[in-house]
């Protein structure tokens, strides 16, 4: 390449075959090192995982977004949250535990309810009545000792 001293080894200009324009150059690829084979990173699955309270207070979030951030230490999750300007709101943190298949349910549906027994309305009427007429003889029995 002595008459084109300007054009280094990797850049070769060449012309057209039929004598005018100018063809793209052609460029020379260096011989890639050997490199190491890449480790597999794990698949986090769309879960974020952050180190304690204080893991999820530094994770910087867009404006205008909630992320759900599962703590790695413990039984709790953080709902971060920022406004238009990305402005974080307070930091929402919250447990959770293992439902077993036969904890007792606490929701009240009619499927563990069954085998309870409930009061009607006219029980708890007449409940009432025997208690103010318990309570009226208690009054008289008190204003006829004084």
């Amino acid at each position: 390449m002595a008459g084109y001293p300007y054009y280094s080894q990797a850049f070769t200009p060449t012309f057209g075959a039929y004598g005018g324009g100018y063809n793209a150059p052609i460029m020379q690829q260096a011989p890639s090192p050997v490199t190491a084979t890449p480790q597999p990173q794990p698949a986090n699955n769309g879960v974020i995982w952050v180190q304690g309270e204080s893991g999820a207070k530094s994770y910087i979030i867009a404006p205008n977004t909630t992320v759900l951030l599962m703590d790695s230490e413990s039984n709790r999750f953080y709902l971060k949250s920022s406004d238009a300007s990305g402005m974080p709101q307070p930091l929402r943190i919250f447990e959770y535990s293992e439902i077993a298949k036969n904890a007792p349910n606490l929701n009240g549906d009619a499927k563990t309810d069954a085998g309870k027994e409930y009061a009607l309305k006219s029980d708890l009427d007449a409940l009432r009545k025997d208690f103010d007429a318990l309570m009226a003889a208690k009054a008289d029995k008190r204003t006829s000792n004084e």
